[in-house]
């Protein structure tokens, strides 16, 4: 891992480093000793580990629960170069769907193709932050909705230091059947008038999950619009589970 910036403000550290080719960043408090709670972060499709709503929840993780927190730019995000084969597979689903065909099965296929070599990504971050001194080996939890669902889920199932996980806006075509394999609790956002991914796939995804403890949190609205107050409810939960 090398750092590559170092910055703080308001008593929180935030540090982008390269590990390899991905590029990410890591928040901390300011003057953190000891281990703390990891909490990993899975971005959107189309946005990056700086994105705003990332950013938000960080710093709140940070500041109300002394976590430390990290996010990294998955294949084709962010600083990641542009990758020619994911490129070239989402023009042809652009031009699927420009047929006729529905968007959710293609979006699943995609999501399927990039976990394959996200999740073995996140576990080397996992690994590398967890030898920071001021990080260490303390329990780790995910938060990732829409595109950090869909690579979250088999992160999620494949990674055992993962006590607890926030996931949402994902739909069961593509996570159904690694989500049966998830056993941790799980709060599960889902946006009712969801127009990327199909209420009843969103549902199949939140019934598919193994985890004795599972809340469906379901608000009205579309993709995007996730409710402000969710923020509070993700603190609760992961203080509870982690902290």
């Amino acid at each position: 891992m090398r750092f590559t910036s170092e910055t703080s403000s308001d008593g929180i550290l935030e540090q982008l480093f390269i590990l390899g080719d991905v590029p990410g960043v890591l928040w901390t408090p300011e003057g953190a000793a000891g281990p703390r709670p990891l909490i990993l972060m899975g971005h959107g499709g189309g946005q990056h580990k700086k994105a705003p709503g990332i950013v938000a929840r960080a710093r709140r993780l940070v500041a109300e629960c002394g976590f430390a927190v990290a996010a990294v730019d998955v294949p084709g995000h962010g600083d990641r170069p542009k990758d020619e084969e994911y490129d070239r597979i989402a023009t042809e689903n652009q031009a699927r769907v420009a047929a006729g065909e529905e968007l959710a099965p293609l979006i699943a296929g995609f999501q399927a193709l990039v976990a394959r070599q996200t999740v073995p990504e996140w576990r080397t971050v996992l690994d590398t932050v967890q030898d920071l001194e001021y990080v260490g080996a303390g329990p780790v939890g995910y938060w990732g909705v829409s595109l950090g669902c869909g690579l979250g889920v088999p992160f999620v199932a494949a990674e055992p230091r993962v006590h607890a996980a926030v996931l949402g806006l994902g739909g069961a075509l593509a996570s159904a059947e690694v989500a049966a394999r998830i056993t941790v609790p799980v709060e599960f956002l889902l946006q009712w008038d969801d127009e990327r991914v199909p209420r009843a796939q969103g549902l199949a995804l939140f019934d598919a999950l193994a985890s004795a403890e599972k809340t469906l949190h379901a608000n009205p609205g579309r993709h995007g619009e996730i409710p402000a107050f969710e923020l509070d409810n993700t603190l609760r939960f992961f203080a509870r589970h982690l902290g």
